[in-house]
Formats: C-alpha cells, sequence, structure tokens
C-alpha cells in the first residue's frame, strides 16, 4: 500500500479535495489579472510633442494614427511631431518640452506617467521581461524552499509578497522601483502557481490529477476575462494596479484555510501531523479509517521517501530518455509560452477594441480547457499533436491578413488562442506525470523555459 491507496480510503476525490481546490484556484484569478494588467498599465496612447509655452496647438484626437518615430502627424489639421522634428537630412531635435498624450482610452499609463516613447519607449519592453525574469528566479528558489519548508509555507509566504509588492507597484516614484515591485510580483507568483498545483496533486488520486492542471488554469481563465471590466471602469494604471492587488488581503484566511501536504509531513517525518491530516480529511470525506491503516504506512512512507530526498536539475538529463524527453518539453514550453503571451500581450496590434478583445481572448481559454476532459484521457500526446497544429496555423492565417481586416484579424488569432490555450493545459499536465520524482526541479525548469520565452517576445 502506498500513498494514493491511502487517498482512495479517504474517498479519492471527495468534498475535502473540492474545498481544497476552491481555495487553490481562487489565487490564480488575482495571478492572472497581474500577469496580463501591462496590456493596460503598458499601453501606449498617441503622442506628440508638446508645444513650447506660448503654443496652441491641438491635442490629438483618439482617431489620430501616430507616425513612427522622428515623423510627423497631423491632428486637428495642424502638423505636430510624433518624437522630434528635423534638423537637416541627417538628424533629429528630440522634443524639448515633452509630450502631449491622446487620453480619450487612458486616462494614465506607466507610459504617460514617465514618458516612455521614442528614444524611451524600449523601457516599456524592459519591464516586462524584468517582469518575466522574476518568474524565471521564483520556481527554482521557491520551488526549493518548498521541499524544505512546506507547500502551505511557501504559499502563504509568496501571497503575502505577491500582495505587499502589487501595492507597492502602485506607488512607486519612478520607473527603476516600478520595474523592482513588478520583479518580485513575478518571483512571487512563480512560487503560488507552482505549488499550489503540487499541493492539489499530493492530495489527490493518480486518477484525477488532471483535474488539477485544468482546475487551476480555468480560474486563470476567469481573472484574464474579469480583467477586462476592471481595466474598463478604471482607466488609472496606479488605480488599476490597486484594484487587483488589495482584494489579496483577504488571503490572510488561507493561514486557517490552507490545509497542509499530508506527503510532505511524512517525508520529513512529522506522522502525528500528518495523521491528523488524513483523518479530518476522511472525517470531511464521510469516511473512517483503521485505527492501524496509517500507522503501517507511515513506515512504509518513510522507506520510500529516504532515498529520494537529493534531487538535482541534472536528473532530468541523467539518460538518453530522461535527456530527449526533457529537452523536447523544454522547447515546447519555450514554443508555446511565446505564442501564448505574444497573442495575450499584443491584443492592441489586432485594431479592435481593446476591452473587448481582452474580454473575448479570456472566454475562448474556457472552452478549450472543458474539451481536453474529453480528449485527454485517451491521448494526451495526440492532444498535444493536434492542439498545436490547430493553434499554429491560425496564427500563420493571422499575420496574412492586412492590418485594416481587424475583425478577420482578431477571429483567426482567437481561433490560434483556442489552440494554444489547450496546448498549454496540455504541457502543464504532460510536465507534472513524465516527472513523478522530481516534479519540483522539472516545474522550475519548466518555468525557466516559460519566463525566456517571455523575455523574448520582441517589443
Amino acid at each position: 500500500m502506498n500513498f494514493d491507496d491511502v487517498l482512495k480510503k479517504i474517498g479519492g476525490f471527495g468534498k475535502f479535495q473540492m474545498i481544497l481546490y476552491t481555495w487553490i484556484c481562487l489565487p490564480h484569478i488575482s495571478i492572472a489579472m497581474h500577469m496580463l494588467v501591462s496590456v493596460f498599465a503598458g499601453a501606449t496612447p498617441a503622442h506628440f510633442c508638446r508645444d513650447p509655452p506660448g503654443g496652441h496647438a491641438p491635442v490629438p484626437s483618439a482617431t489620430t494614427a501616430p507616425p513612427t518615430a522622428g515623423e510627423s502627424a497631423a491632428a486637428n489639421g495642424t502638423e505636430r511631431p510624433r518624437c522630434g522634428s528635423r534638423l537637416n537630412e541627417s538628424g533629429w531635435q528630440p522634443c524639448a518640452t515633452g509630450w502631449d498624450y491622446d487620453r480619450s482610452v487612458f486616462t494614465s499609463t506607466v507610459v504617460t506617467e514617465w514618458d516612455l516613447v521614442c528614444t524611451r519607449s524600449y523601457l516599456n519592453n524592459v519591464g516586462s521581461s524584468i517582469f518575466m525574469l522574476g518568474l524565471m528566479v521564483g520556481a527554482p528558489v521557491l520551488g526549493t524552499m518548498a521541499d524544505k519548508y512546506g507547500r502551505k509555507s511557501v504559499i502563504l509566504v509568496s501571497m503575502a509578497i505577491q500582495t505587499a509588492f502589487g501595492l507597492g507597484a502602485a506607488f512607486a516614484p519612478n520607473f527603476v522601483m516600478y520595474a523592482l515591485a513588478r520583479f518580485m510580483v513575478g518571483v512571487a507568483i512563480s512560487g503560488v502557481i507552482m505549488n499550489a498545483f503540487v499541493l492539489a496533486t499530493e492530495w489527490t488520486g493518480i486518477g484525477e490529477r488532471m483535474l488539477a492542471g485544468i482546475a487551476t488554469q480555468q480560474a486563470f481563465g476567469v481573472g484574464y476575462m474579469l480583467l477586462a471590466p476592471v481595466a474598463y471602469f478604471i482607466r488609472d494604471w496606479r488605480q488599476l494596479q490597486l484594484a487587483i492587488s488589495i482584494p489579496e488581503i483577504l488571503f490572510i484566511a488561507y493561514i486557517w484555510l490552507l490545509p497542509r501536504s499530508a506527503r510532505w509531513l511524512l517525508a520529513n517525518n512529522q506522522h502525528d501531523k500528518a495523521e491528523s491530516l488524513v483523518r479530518r480529511a476522511a472525517e470531511i470525506n464521510g469516511m473512517s479509517l483503521p485505527d492501524d491503516l496509517l500507522k503501517s504506512e507511515m513506515v512504509k512512507q518513510k522507506l520510500a521517501a529516504s532515498p529520494q530526498q537529493a534531487h538535482s536539475v541534472l536528473d532530468l538529463f541523467r539518460t538518453p530518455r530522461l535527456r530527449k524527453q526533457s529537452l523536447i518539453l523544454f522547447y515546447s514550453w519555450f514554443a508555446i509560452t511565446l505564442v501564448y503571451y505574444g497573442l495575450s500581450l499584443g491584443i492592441s496590434d489586432l485594431g479592435l477594441d481593446i476591452f473587448l478583445t481582452q474580454f473575448i481572448f479570456g472566454a475562448v481559454e474556457i472552452p478549450a480547457r472543458f474539451l481536453l476532459l474529453a480528449t485527454l484521457p485517451k491521448s494526451r500526446r495526440m492532444s498535444q499533436v493536434g492542439f498545436l497544429a490547430f493553434g499554429g496555423l491560425f496564427c500563420i492565417l493571422t499575420v496574412t491578413v492586412p492590418s485594416d481586416m481587424s475583425t478577420v484579424r482578431t477571429g483567426l488569432a482567437m481561433l490560434g488562442k483556442f489552440g494554444v490555450t489547450a496546448s498549454f493545459v496540455v504541457i502543464f499536465i504532460y510536465t507534472a506525470e513524465i516527472y513523478p520524482t522530481v516534479i519540483r526541479w522539472a516545474w522550475g525548469c519548466r518555468r525557466c523555459s516559460r519566463a525566456s520565452a517571455g523575455c523574448s517576445l520582441p517589443s
């Protein structure tokens, strides 16, 4: 008998597991908002060189098409430079008095706050890359800490960091402090996502573990959609940052609500606490356990866990088979992430209303994941191949459509998003199933692969 057999005896996937999944899914709603808030907080509105004192040129309208850097554009019939004026054929005079921004869509963004336009426009993309770097750093650091201090402890610390620095970002006095706060939010998000998934699987039998990946990702999709109306009604980036961070204070209740991992407690010789947790889970599920069941199981679990404590990233490459699997998975993570966040963060380029597009792109994820409930039990591999091909085909078709056909481009991109979303969940589950004993290192490496793809997104 192993711990999976114990889970069957306490009711399999019962009321206890349902409650646990509820607590685990809720943080993913706010995580989605933090990961995608830059679509609105980092939006670049139309901008033109501010007139010198005494000038009376009009502010650009929302329909004015912004020119490329260094060019001029007409605003209500008046030519106004966007980034500067031509001195001669070899040089430009940058805007000397700053910029005027179109405030019809956003009253304030990170770009308008710190003038991240023209020669400073790269900083906006640097900020996004720094956030992704935080995801990369958080995976191995907080994954290792979870093995030492427990899943629940690291989840609580991660959520506290996410809340504190999410709030801190709203009060950042300059771009450097804002980028630092976003970096720490990224670190914390890695800790929550990775360890929440592990905690869910450690309380779930083998047959139901697919639900852990799909359920948490569905919660992410809900947050994806909710960000659209929140951003629609809150057009100031600081207020928007506060709106997605303040509700996270309620997660302090997880100190009492979130259970610890009985598997981790057994592996760390905390048998009495593990027994108490297992019996509590059985009671909630309406099951009873024999008095000697856990005592014999604890001995076996202790013997089985002892030689498995020392693992490193090298375990993923020790044999030719593992090397092949690891390289394929890491490349898959990189490619899928590149497409997923390329579509998610680039919705302003599609030409339709940014708020509506955000909501649609979030909504399309829900049926994509529900469809996996039918395809994954039949074949993980064919599901992945099919959805990758489907998503890739429509992404390729998207770039062939002229930019003035916004509705067609958005529709094709939506279908591409459907495919890549399903692929994301499949690779999510695949990684956990292929690396059962070194799952934390595998998750850390896949998070690094995922974050490196995010850092590689073109500006």
